[in-house]
């Protein structure tokens, strides 16, 4: 079952004094890519929710925010009361004004207040873990959602690959009649005896250029195991791109060997098709 790299979880937890929310929004990326927005009084424990991040979401680029709302009276700002009669006194020095007013304008200065920063408590921060792992689910649970509908596109795109293949198989034989008689007219219109011998087994060597019998094979296993892979138990996008650089491969050296209009026709679209694979592979885990 495959998985994509494109979900959104959040969850919140509410303690006595707080309430912690967790985001996590994912997109599509080559590799895990984490952008951390996270309040200072929690950064030392940033690497530790970043690992629980990284071993549930694998690849991804992942924007993830703890924002934190103080909901009691826990504060941990103070008022830098030194720094502000010091304010006070230079100002008074400068302008006339009652205390009132240069307390106002003491306050807009630096440093007035001081921010004391304490050991996170325990309790809270495993409240967080649980808050973070809520979020994990919800986004896994989400990228599953969207994998599901990748799928029936993918099941869809092989299907209408395979039913491609049939008829490239089907006008096969007509191809080659139709090259075979291209080249007959070709050598009756030089108006020149030739060696009837000769002139077959020259036939059949260019035959068997255009010969695509084991490009049919390959193609045609190329879609079983993109398929059975697709239903596997892990999602393997990497896997699965490989899987249709082989398929594509398969496609091109067919039309460079078809040397006929309607089979062209049929690679076209075999080529449209695949490259809406490949579209939507970007998204896959």
């Amino acid at each position: 079952m495959i998985q994509s790299m494109t979900g959104f979880g959040k969850h919140v937890v509410q303690l006595p004094s707080k309430k912690i929310s967790i985001e996590l929004k994912s997109l599509n990326s080559k590799n895990l890519d984490i952008n951390a927005r996270i309040p200072q009084s929690y950064r030392e424990k940033e690497l530790e929710l970043r690992k629980m991040i990284a071993d549930v979401l694998i690849r991804g680029k992942v924007d993830f925010g703890l924002y934190l709302e103080i909901t009691g009276e826990e504060t941990t700002a103070e008022v830098n009361q030194g720094v502000v009669r010091k304010y006070m006194q230079q100002l008074a020095n400068i302008t006339e004004g009652d205390e009132l007013k240069l307390l106002e304008m003491a306050l807009r200065m630096p440093d007035t207040m001081k921010t004391e920063r304490g050991d996170i408590d325990e309790e809270e921060y495993q409240a967080i873990k649980g808050a973070m792992k809520q979020a994990l689910s919800e986004i896994v649970k989400f990228r599953d959602e969207e994998g599901q509908v990748l799928e029936k596109d993918f099941v869809a795109r092989l299907k209408n690959l395979n039913t491609l293949l049939d008829e490239v198989k089907a006008i096969d034989p007509e191809r080659l009649d139709t090259v075979r008689e291209r080249l007959e007219k070709a050598v009756a219109d030089l108006k020149t005896e030739v060696d009837a011998n000769r002139f077959e087994q020259e036939l059949i060597y260019y035959l068997e250029k255009y010969d695509i019998t084991e490009e049919k094979v390959r193609l045609a296993n190329h879609l079983s195991y993109f398929e059975t892979t697709l239903k596997s138990k892990d999602s393997n996008g990497k896997k699965l791109g490989f899987i249709a650089q082989e398929i594509g491969r398969e496609i091109n050296t067919i039309g460079s060997k078809a040397n006929y209009a309607p089979m062209q026709q049929l690679v076209v679209q075999m080529k449209d098709e695949l490259e809406k694979i490949k579209e939507q592979m970007l998204n896959v885990l």
